[in-house]
C-alpha cells in the first residue's frame, strides 16, 4: 500500500501513477481518509504535470466506480446525453433533450448550476414553479423510462468522489486542468450508463476555454478517454464569441426554449446548434443514418410538436405545471423593471465581450459567485443584438430585466461597455469550427 503522500510526490515529480495507486487515491477520497489538503496537492500536481491517457482513463473509471452506475435493461432505444463546457445564453439542453426523447432515445441528463459568467441548466429549470431537480435514483430512472428524459442534479450516489474533488478544485485554481476536467465530466456520464455522448466544447471570449487550440485539446482528451471506456462519443468545437441565444437569464431562457419547442423559431445560431448537436447524437445512437439525417429528424420532432410534448411530460413528472408549454407567462416570473438599453453611436457591432454580458446577469442576481448563493430567476437580458448587426444611434442593443432602478442602471452601463461598434462589419465566425471524432479533427468551413 502506498501512503497518499507518496502518490502525491510521485505525481509532483512527473511520474505515472499505476492503476492500483489511482484506485487507492480515489477510494481514500470517497472514504474520507484523504484530506482536502491532499486532494488540493494532488490536483495542483496534475495541473503542472498532466496525466497520460492511461492515467486519465484509470482516474475516470475509479471516480465512476466510487458510486452507483446506472443500468438500463430492456429499454426500447439507446441511452444518450449531451454535455456543454458552458457559455452565455446556452439553453441547448432544454431543447435537445426533448428532441432526442421524441426521436426514440432516452436521456438521463445530469446537469449543474451556473457559476461565474456561465449559466446552469438546473438554475433555468428551477425557475419553473414546483420543478424538482433533486430526485432519488429510483425516481430518476422511473421518469426516464416513462417520459424518455429527466434533467436532474448530481445525486450523492453517482460519482461521489467527483463531487468532493470538484469542490476542492473550485477553490484552489485547478478547475482548468484538462485531465481533471476530462475525468470529472466522463465519470458522471459513464455513471449514467450511456450508449452515446455528444460534447459541445466552446471557444471564444464567453467560453471557459477561450483559446481554440485549448478547446480542441480538451475535446480530443474527452474523446480518447470515452473511447477507451467503450463509450461512443464525438464533439463539436463551437463559437462562444457572442451569446448563443438572444437572451441570458433563467426564466427568460426557459421562455426561449419553449418558443423553440413550439416551432416559433429562435435566434438562427441557437437553432442551428440545437439541430447540429441533436443530429450528431441521433446518429451516435443509431437512430439516424448519419448526422445530416439526424438533423432532419430533429427538425421534424419540433415541427410535429412531439418534442414539446416530451418537455411538458418531463416538467409535469418533476413537479412543474402541466400547462407550462401552453401558458409559460402564467408560471414564469417576470422582473419588476424591464427597459431597453440604447447607445449613442451608430455602426456595426464589431465585438461583444460575452463574458462581460454573462457577468451582467450575475450582477443582476441571476447568477452566482459562490456555489451556495441563491439566484433571482426573473432577471436577465433579452433582445440582445448580434455580431455584425447594423445599429443606428438611439437603437437598443438589449433589454435589461432588473429588480430595481439601481440594478438596471448598473447593468445598462456594463452592457454598453460590452459592445464595441465599428464602421465595418466583422468577418463572420463559423458556429461550428470543427468536429472531433476518435481524437481527430474534421475541420469545417
Amino acid at each position: 500500500m502506498h501512503p497518499v503522500k507518496e502518490l502525491i510526490l510521485k505525481k509532483r515529480d512527473g511520474l505515472e501513477l499505476d492503476t492500483g495507486e489511482i484506485g487507492e487515491l480515489i477510494d481514500g477520497v470517497s472514504s474520507g481518509r484523504v484530506t482536502d489538503a491532499q486532494i488540493a496537492a494532488f490536483a495542483m500536481a496534475v495541473c503542472f504535470r498532466s496525466m497520460s491517457l492511461r492515467e486519465q482513463t484509470d482516474l475516470t473509471f475509479a471516480m465512476r466506480d466510487s458510486g452507483q452506475v446506472l443500468r438500463w435493461p430492456d429499454l426500447g432505444g439507446p441511452v444518450l446525453d449531451k454535455h456543454s463546457t458552458g457559455g452565455v445564453g446556452d439553453l441547448v439542453s432544454l431543447v435537445l433533450g426533448p428532441i432526442v426523447a421524441a426521436s426514440g432515445g432516452y436521456v438521463p441528463m445530469i446537469s449543474g448550476r451556473g457559476l461565474g459568467h456561465t449559466g446552469g441548466t438546473l438554475d433555468k429549470l428551477e425557475s419553473i414553479p414546483g420543478f424538482k431537480s433533486q430526485l432519488s435514483i429510483r425516481q430518476f430512472q422511473k421518469l426516464v423510462r416513462s417520459c424518455g428524459l429527466a434533467i436532474v442534479g448530481q445525486s450523492p450516489e453517482l460519482a461521489p468522489a467527483d463531487r468532493r474533488i470538484y469542490a476542492v478544485r473550485d477553490v484552489t485554481a485547478t478547475v482548468e486542468s484538462t485531465p481533471l476536467i476530462v475525468s470529472s465530466i466522463l465519470s458522471k456520464k459513464l455513471a449514467e450508463g450511456l450508449d452515446g455522448l455528444v460534447m459541445d466544447v466552446k471557444h471564444g471570449c464567453g467560453a471557459v476555454t477561450p483559446d481554440g487550440d485549448a478547446a480542441r485539446r480538451l475535446a480530443q482528451g474527452i474523446i480518447r478517454v470515452a473511447n477507451a471506456a467503450g463509450l461512443r462519443c464525438s464533439a463539436l468545437i463551437t463559437d462562444m464569441g457572442q451569446p448563443l441565444a438572444a437572451c441570458a437569464g433563467n426564466a427568460l431562457e426557459v421562455r426561449e426554449a419553449i418558443s423553440m419547442l413550439r416551432a416559433e423559431g429562435g435566434k438562427p445560431r441557437l437553432v442551428d446548434l440545437v439541430l447540429e448537436l441533436s443530429g450528431e447524437l441521433l446518429a451516435l445512437g443509431g437512430l439516424s443514418a448519419d448526422a445530416g439525417a439526424g438533423r432532419a429528424a430533429a427538425a421534424a420532432a419540433i415541427e410535429s410538436g412531439h418534442a414539446a410534448e416530451h418537455f411538458a411530460r418531463m416538467v409535469r413528472g418533476q413537479g412543474g405545471p402541466g400547462d407550462l408549454v401552453d401558458n409559460p407567462d402564467s408560471h414564469l416570473s417576470a422582473a419588476r423593471l424591464i427597459q431597453p438599453v440604447t447607445i449613442e453611436q451608430e455602426g456595426y457591432i464589431a465585438a461583444i465581450d460575452t463574458r462581460a454580458v454573462g457577468m451582467v446577469v450575475v450582477q443582476l442576481g441571476g447568477g452566482r459567485h459562490k456555489a451556495e448563493e441563491s439566484v433571482d430567476h426573473s432577471v436577465g437580458l433579452s433582445d440582445l443584438a448580434s455580431l455584425g448587426q447594423r445599429v443606428d444611434a438611439g437603437a437598443s442593443i438589449g433589454v435589461v430585466h432588473a429588480a430595481n432602478e439601481a440594478d438596471w442602471q448598473r447593468a445598462a452601463a456594463a452592457l454598453r461597455e460590452a459592445f464595441r461598434l465599428s464602421g465595418e462589419p466583422p468577418p463572420p465566425e463559423p458556429l461550428v469550427a470543427c468536429r472531433v471524432e476518435g481524437g481527430t479533427l474534421d475541420e469545417t468551413t
